[in-house]
């Protein structure tokens, strides 16, 4: 019945089906939409970070919605946004970025515009925000709307319990004068202020997440000092200089045996073997005492004379410069001519 009802509706057998596909495809068909990419080849780094410039987005723009961020900001810290602002602006108006500042409500806002041509610059600009409202002054703050350049905001509030220890362990971080957080910045490359319960950090992905480390272990009770450690012999590892590695592994030293061989002693019987290294001594110890024989017959050789040096101007005689000047004088007189020679 089931081969009538296929034969009916006119569709082959499930195993007609399961036979054609298995069919190899010939190798014309595989090849036939594999073709060459010129913009893909093996000396292209598909992880680094594209760069985007005005003059590659067009006039219409690319942003089809606005986009807005706002953070709150401390009562401390309304004075100082309050001079800065304008440079803020000033800042944001140069990626077509807008910014306002609510002094009443206490927050800040930047949001997209038309005009806005990096689609990325509205999450740079609100850490810049932030980064403000932590108490980063200004020309810090601004370095995060560069693209290789990051931020993190660490909350560092709930790590101990202990309102004591947590003041301990925070000057423990910044340690005494700060030298503490200025050792971890030199070796971390990354810009690092702590503030109240938070840490801000900005530099590269790698530093940051060195510092938050540091930081998530100092508040553990464990010293920065060791990271500190650590961090110096590593950098003194990276300058070492790299062993280059051989396709081939290098050869052994060679045996007693190899080299008995090599010589042709390994053939010879144990007497004459014997004779072998008495001759060899022997005229080892010829050669040292003609070389100490040399030696000595260097003490009996007569110095070597030395060869006269010109005398100078100041070691002549009173006698010798009187006979150079009249020589002279009898010189310059024979050349001079009689008067009557110049008469014409």
């Amino acid at each position: 019945m089931k081969k009538k009802r296929e034969a009916k509706s006119g569709q082959p057998a499930t195993s007609e089906v399961h036979e054609s596909a298995k069919e190899p495809s010939s190798d014309g068909a595989k090849k036939k939409y594999r073709k060459e990419k010129p913009w893909d080849h093996e000396g292209i780094d598909h992880w680094k970070p594209v760069s985007m410039s005005k003059e590659d987005v067009p006039s219409t723009g690319v942003l089809m919605e606005e986009s807005s961020f706002a953070t709150l900001f401390p009562q401390y810290r309304e004075q100082y946004l309050k001079q800065v602002w304008p440079d803020v602006k000033s800042l944001l108006a140069e990626h077509e970025l807008v910014g306002e500042l609510n002094l009443i409500e206490g927050s800040m806002t930047v949001r997209t515009t038309k005009k806005t041509w990096d689609p990325y610059i509205i999450v740079k600009a609100r850490d810049m925000i932030k980064l403000l409202a932590r108490s980063v002054p200004l020309p810090q703050a601004k370095k995060v709307l560069d693209d290789e350049v990051y931020c993190d905001i660490m909350k560092i509030g709930g790590l101990v319990r202990s309102k004591e220890r947590f003041v301990k362990r925070r000057q423990r971080l910044v340690g005494p004068n700060g030298s503490t957080l200025k050792a971890i910045e030199l070796l971390t490359q990354c810009f690092v202020l702590v503030q109240g319960q938070t840490v801000s950090i900005m530099g590269s992905i790698k530093g940051i997440k060195q510092v938050r480390r540091i930081v998530e272990d100092c508040f553990h009770n464990i010293h920065p000092i060791y990271h500190i450690k650590e961090l110096m012999i590593r950098r003194e590892l990276e300058k070492a200089k790299k062993k280059t590695k051989d396709v081939f592994p290098p050869q052994p030293a060679p045996r007693k045996e190899d080299l008995q061989m090599e010589s042709g002693e390994f053939f010879l019987n144990e007497k004459e073997r014997q004779l072998r290294q008495r001759i060899a001594k022997r005229e080892a110890q010829q050669a040292k005492s003609a070389e100490k024989r040399r030696e000595r017959a260097k003490e009996y050789e007569p110095p070597v004379p030395k060869a006269k040096k010109p005398k100078k101007a100041s070691e002549e005689s009173a006698k010798e410069i009187a006979q150079r000047l009249a020589r002279k004088a009898q010189v310059n007189s024979s050349k001079k001519r009689p008067a009557s020679d110049l008469l014409l």
